[in-house]
């Protein structure tokens, strides 16, 4: 069971760590301080359990834990923190367990069993739809994934670039590799491409790598954050 720690105290994640050791099935993914650092990690980790603490600085844990209820298949939660008071608002969002700091090792063991539990008997999400969606003109206009070319983000909206041409839609990147994780490869911050399209990477003479993209002449910049796990990723498939 892969497991994911969010809490704003490093002694707080630290304990959790050496707890998970000796939890039967447990792999620890991640540990991370903050919501945003969830959100930006769900994706790659793909987390089946999130321990989350509930008073952190930004988004707190019942508003994350709100958030992750709207994705198709979002981790079990199991929350962790020294506030008694937030149990009713955690279990009316469908936390798997509630667990009161000091953390004992064999109640973090009962409740990743619990969660375990739960995710097993969980029916179907929804389908998954196959397509974007952006209105034109009061009227919409679908477009089908395996049509998306590149995703460039630029101020509150994404540019889809796609085999007819492009259009806008107001959902982030982030939100789109939330609801398709695994379908698109990050290049930089700004930008998204289809993991079957990626090519292979080119060196420019100013110093830039740029990728090579299937079916199109685009050609966005990559980030040099992201040049070893793009170098890995195309090794690999």
């Amino acid at each position: 069971m892969r497991v994911l720690i969010a809490d704003d105290e490093p002694l707080a994640r630290m304990r959790l760590e050496a707890l998970l050791r000796e939890c039967p099935g447990a792999e620890l993914v991640g540990s991370v301080g903050d919501a945003d650092a969830v959100l930006a990690l769900l994706p790659e980790m793909r987390p089946d359990v999130l321990l989350l603490d509930i008073e952190m600085p930004g988004l707190s844990g019942l508003d994350l834990a709100r958030r992750l209820k709207a994705l198709p298949a979002p981790p079990q939660v199991v929350f962790c923190t020294a506030y008694e008071q937030h149990a009713v608002s955690a279990f009316d969002l469908a936390a798997a367990d509630y667990l009161v700091k000091p953390v004992r090792g064999e109640r973090l063991c009962a409740a990743l069993r619990r969660a375990a539990q739960r995710r097993a008997e969980a029916p179907a999400g929804p389908p998954r739809r196959d397509h974007l969606c952006a209105r034109i003109r009061g009227e919409l206009k679908r477009v089908p994934l395996n049509a998306v070319l590149c995703l460039l983000a630029d101020d509150k909206y994404v540019t889809v670039h796609h085999r007819d041409g492009s259009l806008l839609i107001e959902e982030s990147l982030k939100q789109l590799e939330l609801e398709f994780p695994g379908r698109f490869v990050r290049l930089h911050r700004n930008c998204l491409v289809p993991r079957e399209r990626l090519l292979g990477l080119k060196s420019m003479p100013d110093g830039r790598t740029v990728a090579q993209i299937a079916g199109s002449d685009l050609a966005p910049e990559v980030s040099r954050r992201k040049l070893p796990a793009l170098r890995e990723l195309l090794r690999v498939e």
